[in-house]
């Protein structure tokens, strides 16, 4: 089963100082055809305005991602960390139990671009925690490269939570196949470009829905920047 999920079928809101597209239902968005997909919460694909940001609020009980697109991302925590997300970086914050944090664009006439990913956690009421790896580009290129994992395999961050999240660049005849197991769902967010993925085209902001399916095919790309995330059912 495939469902598309096209780009301008998302829900949007524009606070002036930030821009946000939401994949699935997320504060004023709402829609119950759209509540998540597998234990994927949260896809928001946020801009924030030079010197504006998100103050201090809390989370608990849940995997957050960020994947910074372009410009920068400032993150600080009650945990104590002070951290600069750029481009090709992934973090990670387990809420756990509970957290603070604050997200800023501290830079001077530069948008920050980036995807907020929410998954909800194998284990609840465990112990904050945040993890932050740099993802070269060549890893990426031709190829979909293990970015987040339960287990932290193949220098990917470690997250609590029942999934793997893959990263890929693909242009001309880069071609990739990723297999899953059927009775686990997928879902495909294409970033930026173009791509053809079990024989849908994709362009940028667009989406898959995968369930009872052995694999993923990846083909076919244009300047294609593409998450692909292999869910519990």
């Amino acid at each position: 089963m495939i469902q598309i999920r096209k780009s301008d079928e998302r829900g949007y809101a524009d606070h002036g100082w930030l821009k946000s597209f939401h994949s699935f239902s997320f504060a004023n968005y709402y829609d119950p055809k759209f509540m998540g997909w597998g234990n994927l919460r949260v896809i928001n694909e946020d801009r924030i305005e030079p010197e504006k940001g998100f103050g201090d609020h809390g989370h608990r009980d849940m995997e957050i991602i960020s994947y910074v697109l372009s410009g920068e991302l400032a993150h600080q925590d009650s945990m104590g960390n002070i951290k600069g997300i750029p481009p090709g970086d992934v973090q990670r914050m387990s809420a756990g139990t509970g957290v603070v944090h604050s997200e800023f664009n501290h830079a001077t006439g530069q948008q920050t671009h980036f995807l907020q990913i929410w998954i909800e956690p194998k284990f609840t009421g465990v112990k904050p925690g945040y993890e932050q790896k740099t993802i070269p580009l060549q890893e990426k290129q031709g190829k979909l490269r293990l970015v987040a994992s339960l287990n932290g395999e193949a220098e990917s961050v470690k997250i609590n939570a029942d999934a793997k999240l893959y990263a890929g660049l693909f242009d001309g005849d880069q071609k990739a196949t990723l297999y899953i197991n059927p009775q686990r769902k997928a879902y495909v967010h294409l970033i930026k470009g173009s791509l053809e993925v079990n024989g849908q085209n994709l362009h940028a902001g667009d989406a898959l829905m995968l369930a009872e399916e052995e694999c993923i095919n990846v083909s076919h790309g244009k300047d294609a920047e593409v998450l692909v995330f292999d869910l519990a059912p």
